[in-house]
């Protein structure tokens, strides 16, 4: 009996021994299963979902996923997309336990087990190194695959997808869009016009063109560009739009020697605060003008040993002397005790005079009749000269015509004469008897202001700037050259208006250059 017991024990021992290693096969061989089950599932789906992302676009993803994974294993499987065109698309799907699965563990009425609860978690652990390398090696192919895929996509905004909120409960699109926007955007192709802006593609389809701008501002939006400017002095510091609280009206410039600093001194105190005081200073000197007030307001201009003209050439372009109605350009050896600028600008404007000078004082520095002083007039604008001087009494000397040495232009009368001003004719000689090609009909409106008048001082202070020569004083060589500069402005003229006249088909063969062009 006892041993009829102890075999009965190991039979039961043995048969329970077996159960429990056939249970233990089951589960693994359901686990192992249901792995197969889950990797063929997924593969299949990948395939479903990029079969149906490359027929229907990105639209048919969500549809597609969402059928294909909510019946593959209890636990969450995360799918990732990535599109060049703008960030990856990371997408986490719950997915529910499956119903078959349920029934098996409720007709078996077994728990589940902690192994198959955790599965999620150990699956990778128990993978072998052959398939831990298929899986990278899978995943890489999977991560090169997609991108190629984003790239047949256009731009597609994250936050424009209409996908279920239960779907993605816990991504915020628009952080991820916002994250990575611009990482992609520098992936793409700057020729790209279907992910271009409305405003790049307009700039690099419509490019700026504005014939009527300045030449050389083209390409800029007219509403930019400034074609004039001034001689405004301006702070450094504030707002700019209060750096000028009054706008002188007029300009007068003196070109000044530092010997002639009590004379200039004197003149300025004939212009009102309306002007603006410009000095060119042929000697360099600039610093010894400090001593005066109004100096410290002045725009000073140095260049060594050049004339007014020179600097009227250079510094007095029409566009930056633009907000002036009247141009001074005046020498500095003229005696102003009876001259007040205001009151001239005044009868300027009552006769209608584009280019004016002050009358001169006839018993001192005189050279035309043009230019005396008439008292009890106002103004003048024809004279008498010498016999054969003048074949015509509306043209120069005889009317139509200032000296160079005290001139005053309106702004449109400037704007024509500087173009007129020859770069290396600096003494200007001959300018005076062209002037009246500037304005039309010149012999009205030009004229000699005789209620307000000058004296013209002869100091040779320029002229002394000239260079000593065997025999000659500095001054004569500067003579000599002004006479000269005369002559070569003529022939220019003479010149330039035969070529225009043959251009346009008129005779010129007797045409000659006369003797005051």
């Amino acid at each position: 009996m006892r041993m009829r017991a102890t075999v009965a024990s190991s039979v039961e021992q043995r048969r329970a021994s077996e159960e429990q290693r056939s249970k233990a096969s089951w589960k693994t061989t359901n686990w192992r299963s249901r792995l197969r089950d889950f990797d063929s599932t997924v593969q299949s789906t990948c395939v479903d979902a990029i079969s149906t992302t490359l027929a229907h676009g990105r639209a048919g993803i969500e549809k597609e996923m969402t059928t294909a994974l909510r019946n593959i294993s209890p636990f969450s499987v995360v799918v990732t997309f990535i599109f060049p065109t703008q960030a990856p698309i990371v997408t986490s799907l719950p997915l529910r336990t499956g119903q078959a699965s349920l029934r098996r563990r409720q007709a078996s009425r077994r728990p589940a087990s902690v192994f198959e609860v955790s599965l999620s978690r150990r699956r990778f652990a128990c993978r072998k190194p052959s398939e831990i390398m298929r899986l990278v090696v899978t995943t890489f192919i999977g991560l090169v695959f997609g991108f190629f895929i984003g790239v047949s996509f256009p731009t597609l905004s994250l936050t424009k997808l209409n996908l279920p909120s239960g779907l993605l409960p816990s991504i915020d699109l628009a952080y991820i869009e916002g994250k990575y926007t611009n990482c992609w955007s520098l992936m793409k192709n700057n020729n790209n016009t279907k992910s271009t802006s409305p405003l790049k593609q307009l700039k690099h389809e419509a490019k700026i063109w504005v014939p009527s701008n300045p030449r050389g501002a083209e390409r800029l939006p007219p509403a930019i560009v400034e074609a004039e400017s001034d001689y405004y002095l301006r702070r450094l510091w504030g707002k700019p739009s209060e750096d000028i609280t009054f706008k002188p009206k007029y300009l007068v410039t003196f070109t000044v020697g530092a010997g002639q600093k009590r004379n200039i001194d004197a003149a300025v105190k004939k212009f009102s605060g309306n002007f603006t005081i410009l000095l060119f200073h042929y000697d360099g000197r600039t610093t010894e003008w400090d001593e005066f007030e109004w100096s410290k307001r002045a725009i000073h201009v140095s260049a060594r040993k050049q004339t007014k003209w020179w600097y009227s050439k250079r510094f007095l372009h029409p566009d930056i002397v633009a907000p002036y109605d009247y141009i001074f350009i005046w020498d500095e050896d003229l005696g102003l005790e009876h001259f007040d600028a205001e009151k001239y600008l005044r009868l300027v404007k009552k006769h209608g005079l584009e280019i004016s000078q002050p009358g001169l004082e006839p018993n001192k520095g005189l050279t035309w009749q043009m230019t005396k002083r008439r008292v009890r007039q106002e103004v003048h604008k024809v004279t008498q000269e010498k016999e054969g001087w003048c074949s015509d009494p509306h043209l120069p000397p005889c009317a139509a015509f200032v000296e160079i040495m005290a001139p005053v232009f309106s702004r449109d009368a400037w704007r024509c004469v500087w173009h007129m001003i020859q770069n290396d004719l600096v003494h200007g000689w001959g300018l005076d008897f062209a002037l009246r090609k500037c304005v039309e009909p010149a012999h009205e409106k030009i004229g000699v202001v005789d209620a307000q008048w000058i004296v013209h001082q002869g100091v040779p202070s320029l002229g002394n700037q000239g260079e000593k020569e065997p025999g000659k004083a500095p001054w004569q060589g500067v003579r000599d050259r002004c006479q000269k500069e005369w002559q070569m402005f003529q022939i220019r003229m003479a010149n330039s208006e035969k070529e225009y006249y043959q251009s346009m088909g008129y005779d010129v063969s007797n045409y000659s250059v006369p003797m005051f062009s």
